[in-house]
């Protein structure tokens, strides 16, 4: 199983990978990237003396609960990644969620179904009495 050591991610293949922050994070699109930033839930070390815990850094003042669907969101995430891993059976653009938006000048072609018709309006314009 994959290890967070030092700034290191390490895989169990024998694969490490330097981060500059403390996390691996991932995307409502499964993109994956370093999640470094502190900024929701942290712990704020206490270099006084070293004996004391420190303290807690909640800036949106998240109870419980909403940490609790925050984890079940990323983790919902992070299986969404297994599942299309499997599906694929390849690193593969595929993978990606195609639920969000993407600025990507890569590519200029449009991803297939992605314009639906709107025949309410049309039909409606078209009756005659």
């Amino acid at each position: 199983m994959a290890d967070l050591k030092r700034r290191t991610l390490q895989i169990s293949s024998g694969k490490q990978i330097k981060l500059f922050g403390n996390s691996v994070a991932i995307s409502k699109s499964l993109e994956l990237a370093e999640g470094y930033a502190p900024n929701i839930l942290s712990l704020i070390d206490d270099p006084s003396d070293g004996k004391t815990p420190g303290s807690l850094s909640n800036p949106h003042k998240l109870t419980v609960d909403e940490l609790m669907e925050l984890a079940d969101f990323n983790m919902q995430l992070w299986m969404n990644l297994k599942a299309a891993l499997r599906r694929y059976g390849q690193v593969d653009p595929r993978i990606f969620s195609q639920d969000v938006p993407r600025n990507s000048s890569a590519s200029t072609e449009k991803p297939e179904g992605s314009r639906k018709r709107n025949t309410t309006r049309n039909e409606s314009s078209t009756i005659k009495d």
